[in-house]
């Protein structure tokens, strides 16, 4: 991965709309995507992948009268994830992280299965009635999906811009989100960028001095 190139360049606002994710890269990404970690393996998360022109048209037209100038990045991009987070954790969606880890052999000592199960569900009630934080914390681990989705679409050539420019109701309600159980957190358009319309001036981040500190 090429660092200096990362940290000299702009996210794209402007994507080629002749261009297209081949699927063998799509694939590569979305199976990057399914493999991003989270706190305690909640696995919070449910993605729908919005890539024919209908899909780009319905998703164009439910962002909200506010934030239609992001219409035409979706319009364009080659694809667009909607990145959706639980309302909650109901016992059968723990259930099945289990059994999944079960299935998988995550944990070979039957011991350790049942401890670590033990010591999820205990973190998952301080978040749910101590913290009273869980749905915030589970959109947490969401970010961390985009933000290390984005370093691996950049390392397969591809461009990934974050999108909280919507109404998360709206974009629920023509995708019938929320009766999966889940609520839209964010949106990622991917794709090339327009050669016409590339960012060619310098970043403007602060001072290290300013940023950083040394204990």
């Amino acid at each position: 991965m090429d660092l200096d190139r990362l940290m000299g360049k702009h996210l794209t606002r402007y994507f080629d709309p002749g261009r297209t994710i081949p699927e063998e890269t799509l694939q590569r990404l979305l199976r990057f995507l399914r493999s991003t970690p989270s706190s305690v393996n909640v696995q919070p998360n449910h993605f729908y992948v919005v890539a024919t022109p209908e899909g780009k048209q319905r998703l164009a037209s439910n962002l909200g009268e506010r934030f239609m100038d992001n219409s035409e990045k979706i319009l364009n991009a080659s694809h667009t994830i909607i990145l959706t987070t639980r309302a909650d954790v109901s016992d059968s969606h723990l259930e099945a992280v289990f059994a999944k880890e079960r299935a998988d052999g995550r944990f070979p000592d039957p011991a350790k299965q049942e401890l670590w199960e033990s010591m999820t569900r205990d973190f998952l009630n301080l978040r749910s009635y101590g913290y009273k934080d869980l749905n915030h914390w589970m959109e947490k681990q969401t970010y961390m999906a985009v933000g290390l989705t984005m370093m691996a679409a950049a390392e397969l050539g591809v461009e990934a811009t974050p999108l909280e420019g919507f109404d998360p109701a709206s974009v629920d309600k023509a995708f019938k989100v929320r009766e999966t159980g889940h609520s839209t957190t964010v949106l990622l358009a991917l794709g090339y960028p327009d050669p016409r319309k590339v960012y060619s001036n310098p970043i403007s981040r602060f001072d290290a001095d300013r940023l950083f500190t040394f204990v």
